[in-house]
């Protein structure tokens, strides 16, 4: 079996952002995230793997694992489209503002690649975070109260204050702030204010195919805090019944999606309520998230390989330590064991 991870800070997509090479927060997660997933592939006995890599970096050594070239934006396409058609899976990991996930989605569709990640439809939709939101709610899943905004567009009088903006294609906390009135200046780009809702951010990853959506351990989210919305990381596992609740929110909001499949993360915020009745989905993320990181040092089965088994429609197990993880936005992990295991 052949895997294509396309890695889109990392493998070259950023020649399309800019001419100097990716740095900061984006490529140290993109890094975590590329190298979790390639080792975890290549531990699969038959599984050759094959990745993009941007010549501007330093490579990183990964046994098993086949790195290809990219000195430029068109080589970068060129070589994805040929390489997705020789994949068995290709697995798309990019972020969603100016539309790269979904022209690289697009792109493998086109050349018959077979997406190991969600598709067009998914995509197209989750990218949007206003968009994601108005879906959700006519389905009757919980979401903060919100409005769309244009760019240039004034903050509204009527709505309650502080608020939260974000981008509309926003990729994780990238532009999310705290806005605390309308004197606030001018919005810049379309975007989403939405009511800020107060509770413990968390994350649930989601393993998804044609049977079923297969929830993960959750994770509380680290944030930066005091309206900094910046992400630092997280830890797991999350104490029973708010376990319960993130899986069976997380789990009814990806079912809502147009056949999603592969690998998705949800983040939302757990509300004071023991019945779950202000638990609220804040966004749904295409792609693989650095939460990967943290989830396959507290799985005792190889989470790459579940991937496609969920994705094959084949039954699954899932196994976990009995540790406390706690990982960092760069893909660090600590892990203090207590010997037992949780099935």
């Amino acid at each position: 079996m052949r895997i294509l991870i396309d890695e889109f800070v990392t493998g070259g997509g950023w020649f399309h952002v800019e001419a100097n090479a990716p740095s900061g927060s984006l490529l140290a997660e993109g890094r975590a995230m590329l190298a979790a997933l390639a080792v975890d592939f290549a531990a699969i006995a038959g599984c050759s793997v094959d990745v993009l890599h941007d010549v501007r970096l330093a490579r990183t050594p990964l046994d098993r694992v086949t790195g290809h070239d990219v000195e430029s934006s068109l080589a970068e396409r060129a070589l994805l489209s040929r390489l997705a058609a020789q994949a068995d899976w290709t697995v798309l990991i990019a972020p969603e503002f100016d539309r790269h996930l979904l022209e690289r989605v697009k792109l493998v569709e086109g050349v018959g690649g077979r997406l190991l990640s969600p598709g067009s439809q998914v995509v197209a939709l989750t990218a949007d975070k206003h968009a994601t939101a108005e879906h959700l709610a006519a389905r009757g899943v919980r979401v903060p109260r919100g409005i769309a905004l244009g760019a240039g567009e004034c903050l509204p009088d009527g709505f309650s204050y502080p608020a939260v903006l974000k981008p509309r294609d926003g990729a994780g906390s990238l532009g999310v702030r705290v806005v605390k009135s309308v004197d606030e200046p001018t919005v810049s780009q379309p975007s989403r204010l939405e009511a800020f809702c107060p509770g413990i951010a968390a994350s649930v990853a989601c393993l998804c195919g044609p049977r079923e959506v297969v929830s993960l351990e959750p994770c509380v989210q680290h944030l930066a805090g005091h309206g900094d919305f910046t992400y630092q990381g997280g830890s797991l596992p999350i104490v029973s019944p708010l376990a319960e609740r993130a899986r069976a929110l997380a789990v009814r909001a990806v079912s809502t999606l147009p056949q999603p499949r592969g690998y998705l993360g949800v983040d939302l915020v757990l509300g004071d309520d023991p019945a779950g009745s202000q638990d609220t989905v804040i966004e749904i993320n295409p792609r693989l998230t650095t939460s990967y990181v943290g989830l396959r040092a507290l799985s005792r089965v190889n989470l790459a390989g579940l991937m496609i088994a969920v994705a094959e429609g084949r039954d699954v197990e899932l196994c976990w330590n009995a540790s406390r993880v706690q990982f960092s936005s760069s893909g660090v992990c600590s892990v203090s064991s207590t010997g037992e295991t949780n099935s």
